[in-house]
């Protein structure tokens, strides 16, 4: 959220900068309204307060005299009423002004390049080479389904579209890639690994911008007590901060967890319905980092370079892209985007966003730091990125990596995690293969081994 001084001081310039800059257009009319409102009953919420301590002086000297006092109580009553009227009135156009303020984009970093949409972004450098087939490459789905490792049908009989069952190496691979980030940004990169609730509070999710304005892209359980399926685990790490105030020495604050995800992708209908790059659920590796403003930018460049790790351990071309105001999130400051190459498609698709959102999720959350300076309470800064989504490294290791007659090498960083094999050939075989081993033994009634 912004800083409501700017909605009550700088209404005018805000509502241009975003529209010029996000092509967002401000109810600058509505937020007038509910302020001049305010303006006034906090007016006469002070003149309540004034008049209502100075009969009450009154009352006390004239009951030093020995004088009547029931009209001046009468009139203190009396004020006491409309007072506690005014404030309660007061409350709520302050709770007005958040909600509007709650719907309003974060504003762009000075560095942003202005843009209307993904054709405004600007490539800030391209690492690895993408390599040249001897043969036409199969995509993800045609190399997973022929070989039983990848099923799309089954899961829409189990779940409808945009599912998917892994199977054999293939999900071994999937899981073999979430072990292999965890690893990599907790001992090399010094993220603390946490797992964390699937499920959170709708606070939580205001706490980082979902909600109001993304409530439709939102998984919810139903009745009074509604939680919501987290759409990636920046949520709820980003929320143990909530309502803290963080001690500076232990700033800057670097979290990793490997989670499922889960959105309904309700504006995304008809885009990416083949195969695993747009699902309901998903999982991936997601870092988070709690900062002080002084060190926002710098942690910024070292959470992305983190998440390009990621793809340079596993050999896979990418680009760094710098995103323009029109294309950035909602709570973003500032971004990036890694792309991967996918050979199936001849370009290169998003796998990694890296963003820094300054103080706009801590002011929702009222989550602080001491600055030692001041000894004051101040705002925190918040970074959220992907590290990386675990799926879409999955297609891009399997196109990158494919062989002609269909087997997949196995990258070098994997391969520890994969017991060692070099390659992922054959297919499912689904019934059990004979010679399984027996249960351990037990005792029948008759007391006779089984």
């Amino acid at each position: 959220m912004l800083d409501p001084v700017l909605f009550r001081t700088k209404l005018a310039e805000t509502a241009a900068l975003l529209l010029t800059k996000r092509g967002f257009v401000i109810d600058v009319a509505a937020f007038e309204a509910v302020e001049a409102e305010r303006k006034r009953i906090q007016t006469r919420t002070q003149e309540l307060q004034n008049l209502r301590n100075t009969r009450s002086k009154a009352i006390g000297i004239a009951k030093s005299k020995g004088e009547d006092t029931s009209a001046l109580m009468a009139e203190v009553a009396s004020i006491g009423d409309e007072l506690k009227a005014s404030e309660q009135r007061q409350a709520e156009l302050l709770a007005e002004i958040e909600t509007l303020a709650l719907n309003v984009p974060n504003l762009p970093h000075e560095s942003v390049p202005l843009g209307s949409d993904e054709l405004g972004n600007v490539e800030q450098h391209r690492r690895g080479t993408p390599r040249q087939f001897a043969f036409t490459p199969k995509d993800h789905v045609d190399l997973g389904a022929r070989k039983g490792w990848l099923d799309a049908e089954t899961a829409a009989k189990l779940s409808g579209a945009r599912f998917t069952v892994l199977r054999g190496k293939l999900a071994r691979l999937h899981r073999a890639l979430a072990q292999f980030m965890l690893d990599l940004h907790t001992q090399e990169h010094g993220y603390l690994e946490t797992n964390v609730p699937l499920m959170v509070n709708a606070a939580s999710m205001r706490g980082t911008g979902q909600l109001p304005k993304f409530e439709d892209d939102l998984f919810a359980t139903a009745g009074e007590d509604r939680r919501y399926l987290i759409p990636t685990s920046e949520v709820p790490l980003t929320n143990i901060v909530r309502d803290e105030i963080v001690a500076a020495e232990t700033l800057p604050l670097r979290m990793t967890a490997h989670s499922m995800c889960f959105r309904a992708e309700a504006g995304s209908a008809g885009r990416d319905t083949r195969g695993m790059i747009r699902q309901h659920q998903f999982e991936k590796v997601e870092l988070v980092s709690i900062t002080t403003p002084a060190q926002s930018d710098d942690e910024h460049e070292r959470m992305t370079r983190c998440a390009e790790v990621v793809l340079e351990k596993l050999g896979l071309p990418y680009r760094r892209m710098l995103l323009c105001t029109g294309d950035m999130g909602f709570g973003a400051t500032k971004t990036y985007d890694l792309e991967v190459w996918l050979p199936s498609e001849n370009k290169y698709r998003e796998i990694s966003s890296c963003s820094n959102c300054e103080s706009f999720q801590s002011r929702r959350m009222q989550a602080r730091w001491r600055n030692p300076e001041t000894g004051k309470p101040e705002l925190v800064h918040t970074l959220n990125g992907s590290g990386v989504a675990v799926g879409r490294a999955m297609i891009a290791v399997i196109e990158n990596y494919q062989n002609e007659d269909g087997s997949i090498t196995v990258p070098e960083a994997l391969r520890r995690y994969m017991g060692g094999a070099e390659y992922i050939a054959g297919s499912v075989r689904l019934a059990p293969p004979t010679g399984a081993p027996r249960p351990p033994e037990a005792s029948r009634r008759d007391g006779r081994a089984v």
